[in-house]
């Protein structure tokens, strides 16, 4: 199989696909950093700048995007598909305006794009499928149900011009997940919140991002309970939290490293889209008899859904997001490479927020993080 890679990023569709055995002929991506570090792990993969100047795709199986979330997610703007920004998906489906269509497509996107206005990303998506003669599916999958200590929800849909692809992409959907451990030792957080979010993972960090609202790096931090350490992972850890190898954009030209946090904070899960890759040249494990019981009403909410041409839209609200043989990630099992000390800056000043929040965290928590500030 060949693939095209639109809105590459820094390859986590195509480190994923590689590892599943496809082959990408083509990449477009606009950043010159992550250009930059494109063209230093796949030096014999034609890269372009910009899909708008984008005039035709070359002959392909599969189209990848991760097209930019910045218009739908809750730490964004919000500004629904009809940002500047998130629109661009547009310009896909321009792309699949040809008489011989790819087979597969596979976008990306957060999963509170099925919740702002009312879905109307997801409709936008679906109904462009329709209307190309393409089935569809998609599903909500946590990066942490497939090895990674991070949680990581995002909305992958998947469409098909003759196979079924929920049969694909559902896999595992009735498994029963496991609960994280409430006596575990690690809990992450973001030390940029504590007014009225803060992103609280037990034995996992919270998502990864690009920046905060005041467009600074912003890694998470790690309350090592037993320890009574604060620490925030470098961006070597972050790199392996996505799946990527350890140094993935280090391209040796002495790019600070709050450059390379965006870029590996709006990439792709790698081990998410092997399983799936994986899955696509394997058709198809048929277990969707066993989810009737899992169908909802279109005002419900759900984190999965199917449909294409002529076919009903059916929604399910799925247990598990992730496969039946996945593996959790756990902070407790990840050894960093390059963490270092919250500074005592960062956490007065996070400390002083949260404790005139109402926001929920273990009890020894705020003690502890109020000895580490004294200290």
């Amino acid at each position: 199989m060949e693939a095209c890679s639109l809105f590459s990023g820094i390859g986590g569709f195509e480190v994923g696909l590689a590892a599943a055995g496809v082959h990408t002929v083509l990449m477009c991506e606009n950043d010159d950093l992550a250009q930059s570090i494109l063209k230093l792990r796949f030096p014999t993969t034609r890269l372009t700048s910009d899909i708008r100047h984008l005039k035709a795709l070359p002959s392909c199986d599969i189209v990848t995007a991760g097209w930019p979330c910045q218009d739908l997610s809750q730490a964004g703007r919000t500004a629904g598909i009809a940002g500047s920004r998130s629109g661009l998906v547009t310009e896909v489906f321009r792309l699949l305006e040809r008489k011989r269509k790819p087979e597969f497509v596979l976008l990306e996107n957060v999963a509170f794009a099925l919740q702002l206005a009312g879905g109307a990303a997801i409709r936008l998506v679906t109904q462009e499928f329709n209307r190309l003669g393409y089935r569809w599916a998609y599903r909500v999958l946590d990066s942490r149900n497939f090895g990674l200590p991070q949680r990581r929800r995002r909305v992958f849909i998947l469409a098909s011009l003759s196979a079924d692809p929920s049969a694909i992409l559902f896999e595992g959907a009735s498994f029963s997940p496991n609960v994280p451990d409430e006596n575990a030792d690690k809990f992450g957080f973001y030390w940029t919140e504590g007014n009225t979010g803060l992103g609280w993972s037990i034995d996992a960090v919270p998502p990864l991002k690009g920046g905060s609202s005041l467009s600074i790096p912003s890694p998470p931090a790690i309350w090592h309970m037993k320890s009574s350490k604060f620490t925030k992972p470098g961006i070597g850890d972050a790199e392996r939290m996505q799946g990527f190898p350890l140094g993935w954009t280090d391209t040796k030209c002495g790019v600070a490293s709050r450059k390379r946090w965006k870029l590996v904070g709006n990439a792709v899960s790698v081990p998410v889209v092997k399983w799936i890759a994986d899955r696509l040249q394997v058709q198809f494990l048929d277990e969707l008899s066993a989810l009737d019981e899992f169908r909802v009403g279109s005002k419900r909410s759900h984190n999965a859904a199917s449909g294409g041409p002529n076919r009903c839209e059916t929604r399910y609200a799925f247990p598990s997001e992730g496969p039946s043989h996945g593996n959790i990630g756990r902070l407790s099992e990840f050894v960093s490479t390059d963490s270092e000390d919250l500074s005592m800056r960062a956490a007065s000043g996070f400390l002083s927020r949260i404790e005139r929040s109402n926001l929920k965290t273990h009890p020894a928590f705020i003690p502890q993080l109020r000895d580490y500030v004294i200290a």
